[in-house]
Parts: C-alpha cells; sequence; structure tokens
C-alpha cells in the first residue's frame, strides 16, 4: 500500500510540472553582468513631454498598461504614474507627426519582425497616438546618440528600450519620464541546467547577440570570459539565442531580464 502511495506522489508531481509548462523550458538567471532602467527621453523644455505623459498616466489609470505589461511579460513589470484627468489639464492636442526613436536591438521592447518595428514601447506608443491623434513615425537610433538625435529635431522622443546617459540628465541636456522598467543585462540557463553561480561557467557555450552592448556587458566581469569555453556571437539578435539555449546548443546565454520574462510567459 505504502509503494502504491508513493507511485500515486510521484505521479502527482510530475502531472504538476507538465501542468506549469515543467521547469526545462524556463529560463533563470545566473548572474548579473549589467543592471540598468528605461526612460523616456525629450527635448529640455518641449511641450510634446506634457502631453505624452499625460496620455501615458490617463492610460494607465483605465489599466491600458497593466494590460500591456501582463500580455508581454505574463506580470505587471511596467511602473507608469496614473492620472486619469492628467489629458484634460492640458489645451487639446493638435494633429502632428510623432517620432520617436528606438533600440531595434531591444527585444522585446523594441525590435524588427518581418520589417516592421514591433514590442512593448511602440504598442504602448502606438496607443498614446491613438489618444493624442498623432501619427506616429518610428526611427532606429543608437542608445548612445540620444542628445544628438534629439537636439538635432531629428527625433521627437527616444522610446523603446532606452537606458539614458543619467550625465546627460543631470546635465539638463535631455528631460526624462521615468525610469518605468529595470532590465539586467545577465547571463541566464534553462531552468534544469546544474549552473547555480558565474563560478560554475568553466567551459560552457555562450550564446549572445553580436551588439556592441552586449560584447561591453560581457566584458563587465573579464572572469567570466575566462571561464566560458565557446562563446557564439549571433546576428539573428534575441530571439536566436533562446532557440540556441532550447535546444541545447549553447548552455548558457547573454540576455536581458525583460526578454526572459517575454520567453518565460509565451
Amino acid at each position: 500500500m505504502k509503494r502504491i502511495l508513493c507511485i500515486l506522489l510521484a505521479l502527482a508531481l510530475c502531472l504538476c510540472l507538465c501542468g506549469c509548462g515543467g521547469s526545462s523550458r524556463e529560463v533563470r538567471t545566473v548572474t548579473v553582468l549589467v543592471e540598468q532602467d528605461y526612460s523616456l527621453a525629450f527635448r529640455t523644455g518641449d511641450p510634446t513631454a506634457y502631453y505624452v505623459v499625460a496620455a501615458i498616466e490617463a492610460l494607465n489609470a483605465e489599466g491600458k498598461v497593466d494590460e500591456l505589461s501582463v500580455k508581454w511579460f505574463g506580470t505587471r513589470l511596467v511602473s507608469f504614474g496614473d492620472d486619469g484627468e492628467a489629458l484634460g489639464k492640458l489645451d487639446p492636442a493638435e494633429p502632428r507627426s510623432f517620432i520617436i526613436g528606438v533600440d531595434t536591438n531591444s527585444f522585446p521592447m523594441a525590435y524588427l519582425t518581418n520589417g516592421q518595428c514591433w514590442g512593448f514601447d511602440i504598442e504602448l506608443a502606438t496607443a498614446v497616438c491613438e489618444l493624442l491623434g498623432w501619427e506616429l513615425k518610428i526611427q532606429s537610433i543608437e542608445k548612445e546618440d540620444v542628445y544628438i538625435e534629439l537636439s538635432s529635431g531629428n527625433i521627437d522622443c527616444a522610446w523603446g528600450g532606452i537606458a539614458l546617459d543619467p550625465q546627460e540628465v543631470a546635465d539638463g541636456k535631455i528631460a526624462q519620464y521615468g525610469p518605468y522598467v529595470h532590465n539586467d543585462i545577465v547571463i541566464a540557463k534553462r531552468g534544469d541546467a546544474f549552473i547555480e553561480n558565474k563560478y560554475m561557467l568553466a567551459n560552457k557555450a555562450l550564446a549572445m547577440c553580436s551588439t556592441q552592448e552586449a560584447m561591453d556587458a560581457l566584458q563587465t566581469d573579464p572572469g567570466i570570459v575566462d571561464r566560458l569555453g565557446q562563446i557564439s556571437r549571433l546576428a539573428g539578435g534575441t530571439t536566436e539565442c533562446f532557440q540556441y539555449l532550447y535546444q541545447g546548443r549553447s548552455d548558457v546565454i547573454l540576455t536581458d531580464t525583460t526578454a526572459i520574462y517575454y520567453f518565460n510567459c509565451h
């Protein structure tokens, strides 16, 4: 009888794990390389910011931001202010084009799919423009060029997986709204892999994006580079990195925590 009970309990545990999707597909952080926060940036003194902020806070008050956050990350990861009356405090917005500068290597915040830019930030910016009666236009930019792109008038807002330069904000060169999402650049593993910390990365195969930001992040801890075995730099972006991990072609990947949230719930 005891043996039968043990077997039944074991089967119940297996069913539980299967119902939760199992642990092998879940991706977990091994070690953090870089901590950063995503924010929006505007030209200092540009009234465009007032309308965008008011629209975001109005959408947040009605639950749209939480809806998008759960859709993309599986949880309420995003933090904005909320004010259902925010737009009523401003003069009516006049029709115009609104150009946002995005980092298209920032999956799932902003990325290219079938030649089109998409992601959490793009979907939220689209909702903002629909509320304001504006036409959304998207411009790909480099993260380090936020001030140049804004001051030249090439974009109206840097918004799409952008971690701002704290010194540019402190010097008043750009106006910041946020941060609204905390994002770590990490080394991550499959949930069933016995790699508990960076000291267990010896001779492990790493897959990473071929972007300069990814390479710079890896160099923040030279000891990790010395421990690793094969390092594959992939041109296919974050999605290809996760494919390598799921297929067992790499032991670990260099990625963002926002991407981990996305893949763990999709």
